[in-house]
């Protein structure tokens, strides 16, 4: 995500709860004619939702965010269900903190909250060791082979475990999946072989994944029954590729349309997979601008990229 500093802070609290509400589902909020309208990723806001939770929802439902992909910590599940319903909005999926968290657990939450998908933010390739989060980071960017495998094990058995309680657990990625590992394979394509199709769906951050060096529509349309939701994040640059966290790829990240991800061939590509949730996420820091602001100038985009 962000900055080593936010990035460590995001980890430091994964083991709080991740979750989500699908109140009344996108279908049904939108009408059954309507075209579906983006989502946001509610890291983008957090820092507002924490000062005025229902204000900040309702300015996402006023800048026309159809639905919304959780990212709560600190917040009685059923009070954000609400909330997140009072607002007009959806919420069909969520980010969990799997791997820090006991998976039963978070599952028990997504059942309350309602969502379809459960997603693993960061999925790392074992529990930290006496809650050291640096030492975490630096595993996370030197990832081997085996922890890829170590990985893909893991997500198997959180994918088979929401399958048995009718959720589907989809994987989201970053940019260190895309570092060349021995052998000339990367993390990404380790995970990609490991794991069953039908247990680990895909939600492909196409802005990470260019950070990283890979080519998201490309990817999208060789992994098409797989690619169930799809983040939009811009860079200034992704020239070198950058595959490890920290302010290196960080710092470039940028509002919508404004960088050179290419976020319109990746919209393409998932379109005609039959992607069914097309989400912002837009990391802070924010430059000259709230984040309320950016997530306007970012919907805009998207929305104009699927012509609502």
């Amino acid at each position: 995500m962000k900055t080593s500093l936010t990035r460590r802070t995001f980890l430091s609290r994964s083991a709080a709860v991740y979750a989500g509400a699908q109140v009344a589902g996108v279908t049904r909020l939108l009408g059954a004619d309507a075209k579906p309208k983006p989502g946001v990723q509610m890291y983008v806001v957090a820092a507002d939702f924490k000062k005025d939770p229902t204000g900040t929802l309702a300015k996402l439902a006023t800048i026309g965010y159809g639905y919304v992909e959780a990212f709560v910590r600190g917040i009685d599940v059923e009070e954000f269900k609400k909330m997140v319903g009072d607002a007009g909005l959806g919420c069909p999926s969520g980010h969990f903190g799997f791997g820090f968290v006991a998976t039963e657990k978070l599952l028990d939450d997504a059942g309350v909250l309602g969502v379809r998908y459960v997603v693993s933010s960061v999925l790392p390739p074992g529990p930290p060791k006496n809650d050291n989060m640096n030492a975490l980071l630096q595993r996370l960017n030197h990832l081997t082979v085996d922890d890829f495998k170590r990985m893909a094990a893991m997500a198997n058995s959180i994918g088979e475990s929401a399958k048995k309680r009718g959720l589907e657990f989809a994987y989201h990625n970053h940019n260190v999946e895309f570092r060349e590992l021995e052998g000339g394979v990367t993390g990404y394509e380790i995970l990609l072989k490991e794991t069953d199709p039908e247990l680990v769906k895909l939600e492909v951050d196409a802005g990470w994944m260019a950070a990283g060096g890979a080519d998201p529509a490309a990817l999208i349309a060789a992994n098409a029954a797989r690619v169930r939701l799809i983040h939009f994040k811009d860079f200034s640059t992704v020239t070198p590729p950058v595959n490890e966290f920290g302010e290196a790829a960080g710092k470039h990240i940028v509002n919508l349309g404004t960088g050179v991800a290419p976020l319109k061939a990746a919209y393409e590509a998932a379109q005609k997979a039959g992607t069914e949730y097309f989400i912002v996420d837009h990391d802070p820091p924010f430059h000259g601008e709230t984040a309320l602001e950016a997530a306007k100038v970012d919907y805009a985009y998207v929305a104009g990229l699927m012509g609502v």
